[in-house]
């Protein structure tokens, strides 16, 4: 499957809208598997902050990663509420705890604005554009840059 950040600069990208730390996010929705219902995570020893722990989804074992901490926006207490976002990059799944998954928007390659240089290195690395929508803007997440640090030995 081709994410549709490579496909033909014409064609309308399909993107899924999230809200996570109060603000509002979206992601190709080629990456995304499926959106679920918040279930509790089983705690690993010594992961990062942002890794809640994993779920068993449907035989795989999947690790669970606090979206708004990740990004540095704070930590989110799960609650019925919450939802998590499967995505698959490669041959990584994981899934994204978020607030609350709005819709899925269709948007033209040219609407997405760069990020401005402003930002940290590491802001840049993590959000490959914005797209304003009505009042909202939406920050493009880059999902690959998000998942590699999650499997990176911290004695490196």
């Amino acid at each position: 499957m081709q994410p549709a950040a490579i496909q033909n600069q014409d064609e309308e990208l399909e993107l899924v809208a999230f809200r996570a730390g109060a603000q509002d996010f979206c992601l190709d929705i080629s990456y995304v598997r499926e959106i679920r219902s918040w279930s509790p995570a089983t705690i690993l020893p010594h992961a990062p902050d942002f890794v809640l722990g994993v779920i068993n989804l449907r035989g795989a074992i999947v690790p669970i990663v606090d979206f708004a901490s990740r990004l540095g926006l704070g930590a989110t207490l799960p609650s019925d509420r919450h939802v998590i976002v499967i995505a698959v990059v490669g041959l990584q799944t994981v899934g994204f705890l978020v607030e609350s998954v709005a819709d899925i928007i269709g948007v033209a390659p040219s609407s997405i604005q760069p990020t401005p240089e402003v930002t940290s290195k590491s802001t840049i690395m993590f959000i490959k554009g914005v797209i304003a929508i009505d009042d909202r803007m939406l920050r493009l997440i880059d999902i690959s840059t998000i998942l590699p640090p999650i499997l990176k030995d911290d004695s490196e």
